[in-house]
């Protein structure tokens, strides 16, 4: 039930990002974390609830720069639990939580950026 996506260019986007000065840095930071709440809430407020585990357990993980985040279940036996309900089995009906509030996030975060910057830069 993985799902790989391969991302080129990461090394040269490092690189760049590196050079940016630190004010937009931190206003890119702002942007991964209003992102990442966000999916974390509409994944929350969409998942199945029996127990609350799997809403409860939703969390992200940043990298260190904080220019990155991973949203999801860092548990292993959760993550699977939340990828029946996602992707769905012969007895249970497919109810996706984290990949929809994952596609209206995509259309959210580059008006996250660009407004951050806008603020950084005055």
């Amino acid at each position: 039930m993985a799902v790989t996506v391969k991302v080129t260019g990461l090394e040269e986007l490092a690189k760049r990002l590196d050079e940016l000065p630190e004010n937009i840095k931190e206003a890119l930071r702002r942007a991964v974390r209003e992102s990442a709440e966000s999916v974390k809430r509409d994944t929350q407020q969409a998942v199945r609830v029996d127990t609350g585990n799997l809403r409860d357990k939703v969390d992200i993980t940043y990298s260190e720069s904080g220019l990155t985040a991973q949203v999801g279940w860092s548990d292993a036996d959760t993550a699977r639990y939340a990828a029946v309900h996602e992707h769905g089995t012969r007895a249970i009906s497919a109810r996706p939580a984290l990949g929809p509030a994952l596609e209206i996030e995509r259309g959210r975060i580059v008006t996250r950026i660009t407004d951050e910057v806008r603020r950084a830069t005055g």
